[in-house]
């Protein structure tokens, strides 16, 4: 049986929360609604934060928690539907949330609903993967067998045969980037990384249709490789960092494409 939160937990919850005072206007009740969820919802991942609140713990219902904070259930859903959204919460049979068990993939899916949902920013879209990716290719360098690593080789190497193949590639480009990643020994950083891998795939198969992308990335490719090969950690990252920025500079290119309005490639 789920274990429902400890009285320690939802006392801890109500004294770190402020009452709402009533609204002045009609005006100001949206954005007070607003203030009061993310108030609970910042108490809430607090506790989650300090142990109070642990994986498996059952939250009380709704109808409790807006009596005891002194707040609307309107309010109150809007946190515990953030929440959800973020992966910490879940919503089981009967209208109870538990917290979840705040695994690396379930809390990285909100990063890609958050692209999706907002206008993709190419700039920081690619600032975020040079971030974690090349820290993963540093590790891999560091830390990867020599199984990986021959593997990776292997993989650079076999990519040729698609060079004039679109899907083959992009299949082949995932199995590449995620070797890397697993070599690492480091799954938060490679879960962020197959996050951000999988932001924008549409607009990445327009650029891998257009001719000498592929080309160019089985290049990367095999720098790369070879550098990891050699366990060349600096030599891996810049070489990987050229390949970040050929791809933002493809994808930019097939953004513009997609746009109405604009003229045919040429």
């Amino acid at each position: 049986m789920t274990p429902a939160a400890g009285p320690d937990a939802f006392d801890a919850l109500i004294a770190g929360f402020d009452r709402p005072r009533p609204a002045a206007a009609f005006e100001g009740l949206a954005l007070e609604r607003r203030s009061i969820a993310e108030q609970v919802a910042n108490r809430i991942l607090a506790l989650v934060k300090s142990g109070n609140l642990k994986t498996g713990d059952k939250l009380p219902t709704e109808q409790q928690m807006a009596v005891a904070l002194g707040i609307s259930r309107p309010a109150l859903r809007e946190a515990l539907k953030a929440l959800t959204v973020l992966g910490v919460l879940e919503s089981r049979q009967g209208g109870r949330y538990t917290v979840t068990d705040l695994s690396p993939g379930r809390l990285i899916a909100p990063l890609q609903f958050l692209m999706f949902v907002q206008d993709y920013d190419v700039a920081v879209h690619f600032e975020a993967r040079e971030t974690v990716d090349l820290d993963l290719v540093r590790l891999a360098a560091e830390r990867g067998s020599d199984d990986e690593l021959a593997q990776i080789v292997r993989l650079a190497a076999e990519g040729h045969a698609f060079l004039n193949d679109a899907v083959g590639f992009r299949v082949l480009d995932f199995a590449f980037h995620q070797t890397i990643n697993t070599a690492a020994r480091n799954p938060l950083l490679a879960t962020m990384a197959a996050g951000l891998y999988d932001i924008a795939l549409d607009i990445r198969r327009i650029a891998t249709e257009t001719p000498g992308v592929i080309a160019k990335s089985l290049d990367d490719h095999d720098r790369i490789a070879e550098a990891l090969h050699r366990r060349d950690a600096t030599a891996a990252v810049e070489a990987y960092r050229d390949h970040l920025r050929h791809t933002r500079e493809t994808t930019e290119r097939a953004l513009a494409a997609r746009r109405p309005g604009s003229p045919p490639a040429g």
